[in-house]
This record gives C-alpha cells, structure tokens and sequence, in this order.
C-alpha cells in the first residue's frame, strides 16, 4: 500500500472517531429553514438564555412579515451530547399570534449543522367556543447560513416598503 493510501486510510479512521463533543454545535449565528424563512441568534449566555430575530417567509394574514423578537434557554448538553433548547417568538408587529418552537442541535458526519425544532403556533380567537382552531403545530429544520461577518438578518431580508402592491 502506497503512502497516499494509508494517509488517505488513516484521516477516514481519525474523522470517524470524532465524537459528537468534538463537533459542538453553536446555536449563535444565523439559520434558514425549508421555507426560507430566517433566524439570528445571539451569543449564548453562560446560563444558556439568549435572543435574537426571526423573519418567517409564511404569515397567516397574508400580510407583510416584519422581523420579530424571540427570546430562549438552551440546556447545556451533557458530556457527548447535542444541546436541546427552546424559544418563543412574538409576531406583534403584524400578527397576533405567538410561537414556541423546541428542539435540538445536531451536526453531521460532513460537518453540517443543524436544528431540528417543533413547533406550536397560537392565534388569538375572540371566544372560547373557537379555541379549538387556535393551535397549529410544526416541524422545521434549520440549516446554518455562512455570511460575511457585516452582513445580519435585516440586511437579508426585505423590507415591507418594497413588496409590489397589485
């Protein structure tokens, strides 16, 4: 066996054995789910909370989304573990609506990060008689998007002012 063999040979063995710890996924930084829709995360505070903003692509008015405050808690991963977490965020400037979304962070064998959530939507109704249709639930998966370093979520995303009225 050739030397560029057995180095090719022995990286797939250390990469292999590289354990979940090793590869620590960072919950800061910015996300886009299946539905383009983004989120920008702080850093995370010793204590695990953080904020930060998300921008939805999906409203249930139709309306123009606006960027929205979310505020969390990530619990710290034990030792070999991936991080759980959980946010809510407020739709008020355009929505009377509020969602918590739970989930996990994960990284891949190719080095991908990832965030699996779920996700329980609560519109406003005007009676009880309708709470029955106020909760939706969901699943959304976050992928990490590599941006330079002066770029952030309102820059990214579009301004009300510029959607094309009919």
């Amino acid at each position: 066996m050739g030397s560029g063999t057995f180095t090719l040979v022995l990286t797939l063995a250390l990469v292999a054995c590289v354990t979940p710890a090793e590869r620590k996924c960072q919950l800061s930084g910015l996300w886009r789910n299946e539905l383009d829709s983004l989120m920008e995360i702080s850093a995370v505070k010793d204590d695990g909370d953080f904020q930060g903003k998300y921008l939805t692509r999906v409203t249930l008015a139709g309306s123009c989304a606006r960027t929205s405050p979310l505020k969390g808690a990530q619990q710290q991963p034990s030792e070999g573990g991936w991080p759980t977490f959980a946010f809510t965020v407020r739709w008020d400037k355009f929505s009377n609506t509020t969602t918590a979304f739970t989930g996990q962070c994960f990284v891949d064998a190719a080095g991908k990060e990832m965030l699996t959530t779920t996700w329980l939507l609560r519109e406003a109704v005007g009676s009880l008689e309708e709470d029955w249709k106020a909760t939706r639930v969901g699943r959304n998966v976050f992928t990490r998007k590599h941006t330079p370093k002066e770029k952030i979520l309102p820059i990214l995303s579009p301004s009300c002012e510029d959607v094309s009225l009919p």
